[in-house]
């Protein structure tokens, strides 16, 4: 029988190399996370910016959720908990100021694998409009908020929604400039091809579900607007049936992130 003996040097090195091995492995886990978590922060292309603002018009049977106005403590912890359930990625337009006011539940929807997009920092058109620098320092300031709560250095989601929409007739001129500065920032815009109404005034259930489905009738690709807030209605109320009648219909869920 051979008899083997293990000197102290071979055990040390033996440690030195798992280590090695392990601290490796680890490197490549947490940059393969953070590209699948992170929009990649190069320059966007014209052709990505046109695709993003044009995916209402899509044909692909493709439903993109996105909520308004957040995060707030009432409501976008119920809607992070109902998407978990239903296994559900969706996009939140964040304003800035309550980003610094909820810096955990902006966290917690980054790391569940929800799209952190922009909204700017106060929703307030007197200050977005004011002056180019303005418009400008909205965004970068709620992307410093967004980077500030998730822990990620200079973020940037390059994808704004305007306050009551760019189709929305009000504003309209100064819209049509800012879209000049949104390509100087790298940034695009979109809007939205159906809503549950949430923000118009106080529906039930029922209500939010019936609106939706009225206006997301004869669309292929959905991008659904719906807000994380209860100033008006609480769309958390309708999520769960709203995401199971969209399933039925034969739709997938996707977000943002699979554009990049």
């Amino acid at each position: 029988m051979k008899v083997f003996f293990i000197t102290k040097k071979t055990i040390l090195f033996s440690i030195i190399l798992i280590l090695f091995f392990v601290g490796t492995f680890s490197i490549l886990h947490t940059s393969t996370l953070l590209s699948v978590s992170a929009p990649d922060n190069s320059i966007l292309s014209e052709e990505l910016a046109d695709k993003i603002t044009n995916l209402p018009k899509a044909k692909e049977k493709v439903a993109y959720l996105t909520f308004d106005d957040g995060p707030s403590p009432n409501v976008t912890p119920k809607i992070l908990d109902i998407l978990k359930e239903e296994n559900v990625k969706a996009n939140f337009f964040v304003i800035g100021k309550y980003v610094d006011s909820y810096p955990e539940i902006t966290k917690r929807t980054y790391e569940e694998g929800h799209f952190i997009a922009n909204h700017g920092y106060d929703h307030d058109n007197k200050v977005l409009y004011r002056s180019d620098s303005s418009f400008m320092d909205e965004i970068r300031k709620t992307d410093l908020a967004i980077s500030n709560a998730i822990g990620v250095e200079n973020y940037s989601s390059h994808i704004f929604r305007f306050p009551t929409g760019y189709m929305s007739s009000h504003h309209k001129v100064q819209k049509k400039n800012c879209l000049k500065l949104l390509s100087q920032m790298d940034y695009t815009y979109i809007d939205w091809n159906c809503l549950n109404h949430d923000s118009v005034k106080k529906y039930s259930k029922e209500q939010l579900l019936g609106n939706l489905k009225k206006t997301m009738k004869g669309k292929d690709t959905l991008v659904i607007l719906m807000h994380d807030t209860k100033f008006v209605s609480d769309s958390s109320i309708a999520l769960k049936e709203s995401i199971q009648y969209i399933k039925s219909l034969g739709y997938t869920f996707d977000n943002f992130y699979s554009l990049f």
